[in-house]
């Protein structure tokens, strides 16, 4: 009989919730090309053939960009790099930045965006100018997602109202339909599940069948969640982190997206035609962070490539 119980090192096993396991199944995360350098190897913490979005943020070198996709590529993720319009100069620089990811680096889709820029550096304004150019297609490329807001977007309709958001995803959607490229929505990040299954609801009603891929902050420090709400124009979802900021008890614990999660997967099993079909991470805390939370709540969804 042993006279001592000495404490191991063993993760604590975590019961896994199915329809959380269901939902997660394909899952996307977005990195840029500074922090996928602190990861010395993805296939350690990402599943087999993990989408993998670049975002590209206003004065990364293009070489950068697709030099990230090419490693990402090279270990068997699908990479899908952000086109911000707003930072493309003219339509050679749109042809060759496309040219440059598929030859170095196989890809062959990517995420259309009007860019977090408030003047357009050149042509570009939207992304439906990207996808008028017709260079894309031209290309080749398969997969085309496009940006959501299921808060609205205040540089898009200043009013507060979703006048100008809902028309573009109706233009987005009727493009869709004469593109042979796979097109589906992929939204900001969002902290509450009631309004984000509505607003979904609103645009199935509305003859908007895109796929919608939801946004979802990872684990991360509460005020560093809240830094970046309030800058890239999360306003409804905010009082979900505020309400959790008066508990003095919860202020130094990371804000994890269970229960959100957890709700729009219960959701989704319930109605099978929700049209939320994947779950898009972004890292806020930490690239390697957010992968622990997949790996443990995720179950078959979170096994990494090389796990």
């Amino acid at each position: 009989m042993a006279l001592f119980k000495f404490k191991t090192d063993a993760p604590e096993v975590q019961e896994v919730n199915p329809e959380l396991e269901a939902f997660l199944k394909d899952f996307s995360i977005e990195v840029m090309p500074r922090t996928a350098e602190k990861v010395e190897d993805f296939r350690a913490i990402l599943p087999e053939g993990t989408r993998v979005y670049i975002a590209h943020i206003e004065g990364t070198p293009i070489e950068d960009m697709v030099a990230t996709a090419k490693r990402l590529s090279a270990d068997g993720f699908k990479v899908m790099p952000h086109f911000p319009a707003r930072i493309i100069k003219d339509e050679a620089t749109l042809r060759d930045w496309i040219a440059r990811y598929q030859g170095e680096a196989g890809v062959d889709q990517a995420l259309l965006l009007a860019g977090g820029v408030d003047k357009p550096h050149g042509d570009y304004e939207s992304s439906m100018q990207l996808l008028e150019s017709g260079a894309f297609g031209d290309a080749g490329y398969t997969r085309l997602h496009v940006a959501g807001h299921p808060e609205g977007n205040k540089d898009i309709d200043a009013d507060g109202s979703m006048t100008n958001v809902e028309a573009a995803l109706r233009w987005k959607q009727a493009f869709s339909e004469t593109s042979d490229a796979q097109m589906a929505i992929a939204t900001q990040f969002c902290f509450e599940a009631g309004p984000v299954i509505q607003w979904a609801d609103s645009l199935q009603a509305a003859g908007i069948t895109l796929p919608i891929h939801i946004g979802v902050a990872g684990p991360a420090k509460l005020q560093t969640l809240i830094k970046f709400s309030i800058a890239c124009g999360v306003g409804a979802s905010l009082r979900v982190l505020q309400k959790r900021a008066k508990d003095v008890t919860k202020l130094l614990l990371p804000f994890e997206p269970n229960e959100f999660l957890a709700e729009l997967a219960a959701h989704k099993a319930a109605n099978r035609d929700f049209n939320i079909t994947n779950v898009h991470f972004f890292p806020l805390g930490g690239i390697k962070t957010n992968a622990t939370w997949t790996q443990t709540h995720g179950g078959a969804a979170g096994v990494p490539a090389a796990g």
